[in-house]
């Protein structure tokens, strides 16, 4: 389902383990029918820090979601523009109806910084402790798959060929 162009603005909710983690507004930049891009500055309060970035306040996220592949890519600037990086969600495909944008992330996640030189992988333990290879095989299957993709992705051609 492609969005008219006159709707410019929808709702992402973002959902783990059954229960909406964060829900915020983002602004539509474009949707060809299989991958929704949005802009949104950085929805938590506060600033994250992670070690290796941090999220704060005046940071942009341009995020990109797929309704046919298991993750979501979202390319990190500071409020002047400055390329911070991009951090991955994988997730099951994304689903928008009715204004609201739906992903269910499924906790392993990829984290490349702005040079390409940085790839790490996050949160596999999180993953392994979600019960989700038990409950739901194929799904881990597709995730496990959907992590190695990007790994790779990121450290042979970089993310933006994805993205563009």
């Amino acid at each position: 389902m492609s969005m008219n162009s006159s709707e410019t603005a929808l709702v992402v909710a973002l959902v783990k383990a059954g229960r909406t983690k964060i829900r915020y507004p983002a602004e539509v930049v474009r949707d060809d029918g299989v991958r929704v891009t949005v802009r949104a500055p950085w929805a938590a309060p506060g600033v994250r820090d992670f070690g290796f970035v941090r999220f704060e306040p005046g940071d942009v996220f341009t995020e990109h979601y797929w309704r046919d592949r298991w993750f979501a890519v979202k390319e990190v600037r500071t409020g002047t523009g400055g390329l911070k990086g991009w951090y991955c969600d994988v997730t099951r495909p994304a689903v928008l109806s009715d204004g609201e944008l739906l992903v269910e992330d499924l906790d392993l996640d990829l984290w490349v910084s702005a040079d390409g030189a940085t790839v790490l992988r996050l949160d596999e333990d999180e993953f392994a402790e979600s019960g989700l290879t038990e409950r739901d095989p194929a799904a881990a299957l597709a995730a496990r798959r959907a992590l190695d993709e990007l790994e790779l992705l990121a450290r042979t051609e970089g993310l933006t060929g994805l993205l563009t």
